[in-house]
């Protein structure tokens, strides 16, 4: 994990590390919690997200009795070092009463279809279920999978051509859909084109 906790300034907040967790997939804010020294350094030696309960005096690791662990995926430390951001793939409902999120009005971004549609992607390539188009591209192979995503193409551009925004939302969808299937038959996935464009951007800075 990429992080400095050198630089944290423990004095400034009494101890007691305010730490916001989202949703690695979605950016959904889940909820707000605190982190002393000792839940901080077990979250990044577990992976689990754990905390520091101010009302019952004692370390916690979410979802310890609920079974709804808080995966740890990327941590990061604010630029005045006295906040941590925690971006966590949720087991199940972050907040106590039962929902998605502690803040009832932050909905995720539509983005976060991609990353529940690439999950899905991903188990159809690994149990192949019988009777669905996704399992029959993987099995027809790499060659019928290219030729979808060029095909997808060509009907994005003329769409555009015939100035139709809805079948360009149409084909644009297909499109999408079978360039993630392409990725994933070779062995990669949005996020990795993600980075390529992270990098290509940080270097226009």
């Amino acid at each position: 994990m990429n992080i400095d906790i050198k630089n944290i300034d423990w004095n400034k907040v009494d101890g007691m590390l305010p730490a916001i967790i989202q949703d690695s997939e979605t950016s959904q804010v889940l909820m707000l919690g605190y982190m002393n020294q000792e839940a901080l350094d077990k979250t990044l030696s577990t992976n689990k997200v754990a905390f520091f309960s101010r009302t019952k005096n004692k370390l916690w690791t979410k979802g310890e009795t609920s079974g709804n662990f808080l995966e740890l995926i990327f941590a990061d430390i604010d630029c005045d070092n006295d906040t941590i951001l925690i971006k966590a793939k949720p087991a199940g409902p972050a907040c106590h009463k039962g929902t998605v999120s502690c803040f009832k009005n932050d909905k995720p971004s539509s983005l976060s279809i991609l990353g529940e549609l690439s999950s899905l992607i991903h188990e159809r390539n690994k149990t192949k279920p019988e009777g669905s188009y996704t399992t029959s591209l993987f099995k027809e192979g790499k060659s019928r999978i290219a030729q979808k995503v060029g095909e997808e193409g060509v009907e994005v551009a003329l769409a555009c051509m015939k100035e139709d925004n809805e079948e360009i939302k149409n084909e644009s969808a297909d499109l999408i859909f079978h360039l993630m299937i392409l990725l994933e038959n070779a062995g990669l996935n949005l996020n990795d084109v993600c980075e390529v464009l992270e990098k290509r951007n940080s270097k226009k800075k």
